[in-house]
C-alpha cells in the first residue's frame, strides 16, 4: 500500500491570467509539519493572520491550469468560491488523506459520498 501526496482538483470558477486564459484543473499535495511552521514567520501573516490561508495555499498547489508557478498573486486573485473550495479541498486532505465526504441528505437522512476532486467540474 502506497501512500498518495498529490490530489487533483478542479476549482468551481477557475483562475483568470493576465492574458484572458482560464485555469481550473490542479495538484495539491499534502502539507507537512514545515508547511504550517514556516508560513508563522512570514511577514504578511504577521501583519495580518487572515493571510495564512494565502502562503499557506502558495505552499501545496503545485499546479494550476498551465501556470508557470503559483505565487500570492493567483491566490490572492482567485474568486471567492474557488478559495472556499481550495480551503475544503486542503482541509479533506489532510485530515483524511483522502478526497471523499460523507454526507447526509437533510431530506431523507440517508448518507451519501462524494469525491470533492470532483465538486468544482461542470
Amino acid at each position: 500500500m502506497s501512500l498518495q501526496t498529490e490530489f487533483d482538483f478542479e476549482l468551481p470558477m477557475g483562475y483568470v491570467d493576465k492574458d484572458g486564459n482560464l485555469h481550473k484543473k490542479g495538484t495539491m499535495r499534502l502539507a507537512t509539519a514545515i508547511d504550517e511552521i514556516t508560513i508563522l514567520s512570514d511577514m504578511r501573516v504577521q501583519s495580518n493572520e487572515a493571510y495564512i490561508v494565502i502562503v499557506l495555499l502558495v505552499r501545496v498547489i503545485t499546479r494550476l491550469g498551465t501556470l508557470p508557478a503559483i505565487n500570492t498573486n493567483v491566490i490572492e486573485n482567485l474568486f471567492t468560491a474557488d478559495l472556499s473550495y481550495l480551503q475544503a479541498f486542503y482541509r479533506q486532505i489532510n485530515e483524511s488523506g483522502h478526497t471523499r465526504k460523507e454526507f447526509t441528505c437533510p431530506h431523507c437522512n440517508e448518507s451519501f459520498e462524494l469525491d470533492l476532486a470532483t465538486l468544482g467540474g461542470d
